[in-house]
């Protein structure tokens, strides 16, 4: 009898086991969507998170890594960084802008068009993508004609390289053209339109794409699992001082500190909050090439 019910226990206890790998395998089997969100001026800290985004889609074996995308523009060489992350990637990689208002302007434009696959929300714009100087500041009339001729080219080769409408794309670099959502996907900038992530994550599903290695991929979506990546802290804190306003500010705020320190030697709190805010400020106005 105590035989009898060692080998029921076992038999049990092997039957949770088994129950226990076909979960895990049906979980794995599961196809894994990651979304990055794109918020905010393109300053060197985005390509950071960027790229350690895709990254780990890649580590992942994503099926699809989607670009949630709203910004007024940035720099020219950190959305170059961006938009050869988002081309060399090993993952099909969707840039979606959104939410509803949204725009991708200027530098979101390239990064729009770099996408495997390109998508808009219904009430989003694109476009406005000729080049303007940090700050506002006058370019000399023959560096920014050196600048939209180069910006121009590279538009046209983004947008032949992924099957795009390359004379609309040019436009929006020569003469700021703007393209309302319906108009980008008349035009061919655009793939689809998509009421909200998860309208667009059904409608990837089965859509085939060809990476930088040449291998064709046909995106499966079908009982997906999100995974959100977000921006840490670290990052979340180097973009909000990426500004020009907060970096001047810092800079007075840092000046005042230290002046205030040298006319009460010794008051000590002056002097750190001064000098934590000008370091704070050298970063940004760096980072803003100032």
């Amino acid at each position: 009898m105590k035989k009898y019910w060692k080998l029921v226990r076992v038999i049990v206890f092997t039957g949770f086991i088994l129950v226990g790998f076909a979960g895990s395998a049906a979980q794995a089997a599961a196809p894994s969507v990651h979304v990055l969100t794109i918020d905010g001026t393109i300053v060197p800290v985005m390509a950071d998170y960027l790229d350690r985004g895709i990254e780990k889609a890649e580590k992942d074996n994503a099926d699809v890594c989607i670009i949630e995308l709203n910004t007024p523009g940035g720099l020219l060489d950190t959305t170059e960084e961006m938009v050869q992350r988002i081309m060399n990637a090993h993952v099909p990689v969707v840039v979606y802008v959104s939410p509803k208002g949204a725009w991708a302007a200027s530098a979101g434009t390239f990064i729009t068009l770099s996408g495997h696959i390109a998508a808009m929300t219904p009430g989003t714009t694109i476009g406005a993508a000729h080049p303007v100087a940090t700050g506002g500041e006058e370019i000399p009339e023959t560096q920014m004609q050196k600048i939209v001729e180069f910006s121009s080219k590279w538009i046209r080769t983004i947008a032949e390289e992924r099957n795009r409408n390359m004379e609309e794309a040019e436009l929006a670099v020569t003469e700021s053209k703007s393209f309302s959502d319906i108009e980008a996907l008349e035009k061919n900038l655009i793939d689809l339109r998509a009421e909200n992530l998860n309208d667009l994550i059904a409608r990837l599903d089965g859509w085939e794409v060809t990476l930088a290695s040449g291998a064709a991929v046909t995106i499966d979506t079908d009982g997906h699992d999100i995974s959100r990546n977000e921006m840490s802290f670290i990052e979340k804190f180097l973009l909000s001082i990426s500004d020009p306003n907060i970096a001047y500010i810092l800079m007075s705020v840092g000046s005042i500190g230290i002046m205030a320190e040298l006319y009460n030697p010794g008051a000590i709190f002056p002097g750190v909050i001064g000098a934590l805010c000008l370091l704070m400020a050298f970063y940004s106005l760096g980072v803003l090439d100032a």
